[in-house]
C-alpha cells in the first residue's frame, strides 16, 4: 500500500462538471446471469441516453477484460478484484459528471454494495436483469453454459459458482419473453418514473 500520498482537491470538481453538462452523474449498474442480456440492453438503453442529450459511457464485462481487467481470472479473489477496479473507474466517471452504464454478472452482494459505498446518495443504481437460468442456458450466446456443464469451465456462475441476485434494486426488470429492445424501452421508462434519471 503507497504511503506518503495525499489527496489534492482542485477547483474544478463533480459539481461544476454536472452543471456544464446538465445533468446528475451516476452509475446505472446491471447485475445478472451470463446470457440476461446486460450487455445488448445497456448498449441499447445507453444509445436512448445519448438520443436524449444526456452524456454517458458504457463499462462492459467482456470489454474491460482485454486491458484494465485483462490479468484477472475468474476465481471468486479475482472476480472481487475486477469488481473493485470497475467500481474505482466507475467512481472517475461519475467525478467526470457523466452518467455511466454497467454491465457485469457482478455476483456478490458485497461487491455491488462496494460501488454504492464509494459514490453519493443517490448515485448507484442498481438494475437487477433478471432473467431465469433456463433462458440464459438456451440462449448461450458464447457456448459458456455448455462447456461449464461438461466442466470445461471452473467458477461459472449460476452452475457451480454462486450468483446473489440483489434482495432490494432500484430497478428490477423481469424477462418474460420480451425482446431486447422492449427491455430497452421497459428499462427506460423505469428509470424516468422513478425519476432516476433527472
Amino acid at each position: 500500500m503507497a504511503t506518503n500520498i495525499v489527496w489534492h482537491q482542485h477547483d474544478v470538481n463533480k459539481e461544476t462538471r454536472s452543471q456544464a453538462l446538465n445533468q446528475k452523474p451516476r452509475v446505472l449498474w446491471l447485475t445478472g446471469l451470463s446470457g440476461s442480456g446486460k450487455s445488448t440492453i445497456s448498449n441499447l438503453l445507453e444509445k436512448k441516453l445519448v438520443e436524449a442529450g444526456k452524456h454517458t459511457y458504457l463499462l462492459d464485462g467482456d470489454n474491460v477484460r482485454h486491458g484494465l481487467c485483462g490479468d484477472l481470472g475468474f476465481s471468486d479473489k479475482d472476480r472481487v478484484e475486477n469488481i473493485r477496479r470497475i467500481s474505482e473507474v466507475a467512481k472517475l466517471f461519475v467525478d467526470a459528471g457523466v452518467i455511466v452504464l454497467t454491465a457485469f454478472i457482478s455476483p456478490f452482494r458485497s461487491d455491488r454494495d462496494y460501488c454504492r459505498n464509494l459514490l453519493g446518495e443517490g448515485e448507484f443504481i442498481e438494475v437487477f436483469i433478471d432473467t431465469p437460468l433456463e433462458v440464459c442456458e438456451q440462449r448461450d450466446p458464447k457456448g459458456l453454459y455448455k462447456k461449464a456443464r461438461q466442466g470445461d469451465i471452473k467458477n461459472f456462475t449460476g452452475i457451480d459458482s454462486a450468483y446473489e441476485a440483489p434482495e432490494a434494486a432500484e430497478v428490477h426488470l423481469r424477462y418474460s419473453g420480451q425482446s431486447a429492445e422492449e427491455s430497452a424501452e421497459q428499462l427506460f421508462a423505469l428509470l424516468t418514473e422513478k425519476g432516476l434519471l433527472d
